[in-house]
């Protein structure tokens, strides 16, 4: 087995054969309007990401806050001019709940609750004009019901709104509807968890053909699962076929017990279910390490990789990456799982944390890149340090980092100060080997003044040499602009 290591520092990477990086050119800046939202839970986001590629590479829409009561789609072409603009009112007790968009339309699903219940609505706005159609309510369920959710598969011509049925607390099954891309029911369907025991999480994720995949972390938080439902309605008297496949990832190692602290599952462009797990010691709290499935439920076969243990060697490079005594991994959570055309898998995963409490600032370290060969067997893995620091009003807005792969060229954008200079820095992963290039500032001079300065939000590639943005620059009085950023070969 190949298996290579690297550490990326804040400067210049230590990786031998480092990349050196392309040159930044600041092409376009257009104003924006943007009211910062202060949801109920600032780490889990419901639209967490604001700026949509359009299909036909015609230039991209936008879901922006402009007050307490109104939302904005927008669409831009490829040189930043607005082509319309549509106000979205949203009412007290509304929240927006999901963003996508089709060929042909940009979809705002709408939260409503209030003292008589509570429902999903979608709002369609047509690409070409801007003009709304009429709004579909997809769901309702009851004031004390859990909140209900809605899917849209990554093309857009799949919706999916389902709702939970619990008893004392936990998910006793869910029930979904299926609509096509003119919000026409396709189907309604029971997702049974009868046979689940007390305690487990499930999900659900939408293919572009409206297969659904519901995704299970169970038996005691030790087991990965996934089943496949059709995207045809069931048929009376005959029994839908239901493939399920699982397999545990937790259990006693090595006399200790290890159970799954955070997992991700995520359907790839080729169609196949992939779930990665940080696992911990269930006694002391401490990640343990990563481990990777690939569900192929075309062939019927299911493959484990191999661990990748977060043992004292691990966390030396830690140590040396970041330049503080580590002894145990903790405040990592998973962020991105990326598959390359040849089918190697890259897992992200980063460090943040509070100071300690709401009103303290929080922390976006360290990343993680975790690579695996297109036979899922793990073949390189780097540590890229960061030290990142926001106020608690703005909490990870700006912090953290967005990434897209193109090809086997994985790029990581994040906001930094390195060498004294405030600017969102870009760096290329070459996904076959691991070698990392030295951060690129695109040279947007983003103000550090612990005021609102970058929104990753709406971070978005339009290609693998445009990048798309909000930032406020750090010029006095300045004010957040909307800005194209091109990347010279």
């Amino acid at each position: 087995m190949r298996f290579s290591i690297g550490i990326a520092l804040l400067a210049l990477s230590s990786v031998g054969g480092v990349v050196l990086p392309a040159q930044a050119q600041k092409t376009k800046s257009a104003p924006f309007s943007y009211l910062p939202e202060q949801g109920e839970d600032r780490y889990n986001q419901r639209v967490p990401q604001k700026t949509l590629a359009l299909a036909d590479g015609s230039g991209f829409v936008i879901l922006a806050h402009q007050s307490g009561s109104t939302y904005a789609v927008e669409r831009y072409d490829t040189d930043l001019k607005r082509q319309w603009s549509t106000t979205l009112p949203v009412a007290p007790g509304e929240t927006i709940e999901a963003f996508g968009r089709s060929a042909e339309q940009a979809w705002v699903v709408v939260h409503h609750a209030d003292e008589s219940g509570q429902n999903l609505t979608v709002q369609p706005v047509a690409l070409s004009s801007g003009q709304k159609g009429a709004p579909v309510v997809l769901l309702t369920a009851g004031t004390r019901d859990r909140r209900p959710g809605v899917r849209l598969s990554p093309d857009g011509n799949r919706l999916l709104a389902f709702g939970y049925a619990t008893r004392d607390e936990q998910v006793r099954s869910m029930q979904g509807t299926l609509y096509d891309q003119k919000l026409a029911k396709i189907l309604d369907r029971t997702y049974d968890f009868r046979d689940q025991g007390d305690f487990f999480s499930p999900n659900i994720l939408l293919a572009n053909d409206g297969t659904q995949y519901v995704t299970l972390l169970g038996d005691g938080m030790k087991k990965l699962t996934a089943r496949r439902y059709p995207p045809t309605p069931d048929r009376v008297g005959v029994a839908t076929a239901i493939p399920v496949m699982g397999i545990p990832v937790g259990g006693t190692f090595g006399g200790q017990p290890i159970t799954i602290r955070d997992a991700k599952f995520t359907l790839q462009p080729d169609g196949q279910l992939y779930a990665v797990a940080l696992c911990a010691n269930y006694n002391t709290g401490d990640l343990s390490g990563l481990k990777a499935v690939r569900f192929d439920f075309a062939a019927s076969q299911l493959k484990l990789a191999e661990e990748l243990p977060f043992a004292p060697a691990f966390l030396a490079e830690v140590s040396k990456a970041t330049g503080a005594e580590v002894k145990k991994l903790a405040d990592v959570y998973l962020g991105d799982i990326f598959l390359t055309e040849d089918k190697s898998l890259v897992v992200i995963a980063e460090r943040h944390f509070e100071e300690g409490g709401p009103e303290l600032p929080v922390h976006a370290r360290e990343l993680y890149l975790f690579g695996y060969s297109p036979f899922l067997t793990p073949t390189w893995h780097l540590i890229v340090a960061k030290d990142q620091v926001a106020p608690p009003i703005d909490s990870y807005t700006g912090i953290g980092y967005r990434a897209a792969i193109f090809g086997e060229d994985l790029q990581l954008l994040t906001l930094e100060a390195i060498g004294g200079k405030s600017d969102l820095y870009l760096r290329h992963v070459q996904v076959p080997t691991g070698v990392i290039s030295a951060p690129q500032r695109l040279k947007l001079n983003v103000a550090n003044d612990q005021q609102l300065a970058y929104v990753k939000d709406f971070t978005a590639w339009l290609g693998p040499k445009t990048i798309i943005g909000v930032s406020r620059p750090s010029k006095k009085s300045a004010a957040l602009q909307l800005n194209e950023v091109k990347i010279k070969p």
